[in-house]
């Protein structure tokens, strides 16, 4: 493909902290630039203390937005689209939203320019618990919008990619996200702050919110027979209320810890030196997280939903999955993982290796620039290119 200038819209931005969307365009905004194309990150003016001009070799532009939950991904993803349609030395051949919010605004570049217009949907948003009925409505409008408008959808599990030609008619194009090679750490700062050791907790990982069902985990831990602690690392997305609840229920088990938000290596050590990973969620689009595990050989304890079995694909050890929601079901697959870890770990030494091959940020970079490349002949913007 011809180096092309490329846009990216709807997503917190960079340098990526919380956020498996703000990962995934890091990961491949990067090699974007590697394979020689102009990329930008649109990002929102309160995601980081400090402010960088470049990371990784992306321009970064730092947009305003209104931190509340209904406004803050609307309000910068229009100002972020108006900007991006600017006359400029960084006018965009592609502009490319992820989320199904932001694709609201998909209609003015394709209205108004003849550049191509890219849509990366990780999850069906209208489901997550924090909207209310006015907030749910308007995200399914804006899901009507994101499979008809952009002149490519594409989406990061199967489940999704089916879900958009089933109900929309959409043939989106499944590129699943990547996981990187796993960073092994000592236990360090593990011992220092929590007094972990490595090999003695179970570990969840992500937002707290409700769709990711901590709250089911802790309350099923009670009932596990286990000297393991529960490590629940995370922080809130706007649910302040509801880690409240967390906090209180977590108070009851001395077992639990709630770390709060964690990056670099206090990260990877949690990764390195826990027995097993749980990913309860009702909810995920690809929980990088749960990649991010796998790729540690952790074993898994997983709800069944359908993105979730695209990754561990069958049970057995070292990969356990319950209905969701069914907490007598959660407690069993973390008995029985706790009671069988060294057959556990075999398990998930297996199924790392699969999902190292398999998903792959390389890969993922390859398949979205064949997008980009048939969306530049389709759209006109590729005559563009050549004046």
């Amino acid at each position: 493909m011809r180096p092309a200038r490329i846009a990216f819209i709807g997503q917190r931005g960079v340098p990526a902290t919380i956020g498996g969307i703000e990962h995934h365009v890091e990961e491949i905004g990067s090699r974007l630039v590697e394979r020689g194309h102009e990329v930008t990150v649109y990002t929102r003016a309160n995601y980081t203390v400090d402010r960088v001009a470049e990371h990784r070799g992306m321009r970064v532009r730092y947009i305003p937005t209104a931190p509340t939950k209904h406004l803050e991904a609307l309000v910068h993803s229009g100002l972020s689209t108006g900007v991006a349609m600017l006359p400029s030395a960084h006018r965009a051949d592609i502009l490319h939203y992820h989320a199904i919010g932001p694709s609201i605004f998909t209609p003015l570049p394709r209205a108004l320019t003849r550049r191509g217009v890219v849509l990366t949907i990780h999850g069906l948003d209208y489901e997550r618990d924090k909207w209310g009925v006015g907030a749910r409505t308007a995200l399914k409008s804006a899901a009507w919008i994101s499979a008809h408008v952009p002149h490519a959808t594409i989406t990061v599990s199967k489940s999704l990619a089916d879900f958009y030609l089933t109900r929309y008619g959409r043939h989106a194009h499944y590129i699943p996200n990547g996981v990187a090679p796993p960073v092994r750490c000592a236990p360090r700062l593990i011992t220092q702050r929590f007094g972990l050791q490595g090999g003695d907790y179970a570990l969840f990982l992500g937002r707290l919110v409700p769709e990711k069902a901590p709250d089911l985990l802790v309350r099923a831990f009670r009932n596990v027979d286990t000297t393991a602690r529960l490590v629940i690392a995370g922080g809130s997305s706007f649910t302040d209320q509801y880690v409240h609840e967390l906090e209180v229920l977590a108070a009851r088990d001395p077992r639990v810890l709630l770390a709060g938000s964690v990056h670099g290596e206090l990260l990877h050590e949690l990764y390195t030196n826990a027995s097993l990973f749980v990913l309860p969620s009702r909810l995920e689009g690809l929980a990088l997280t749960l990649l991010e595990a796998a790729s540690y050989r952790l074993p898994l304890v997983t709800s069944d939903i359908a993105p979730n079995r695209e990754v561990l694909e069958d049970e057995g050890p070292g990969r356990r999955m319950f209905a969701s929601g069914d907490e007598g079901g959660l407690v069993a697959a973390l008995t029985a993982t706790l009671a069988g870890l060294p057959a556990a770990r075999a398990g998930a030494e297996e199924l790392g290796d699969r999902v190292v091959r398999e998903y792959d940020w390389d890969a993922a970079t390859s398949a979205t620039e064949d997008v980009y490349e048939q969306v530049l002949r389709r759209s006109g913007a590729a005559r563009d290119r050549l004046h």
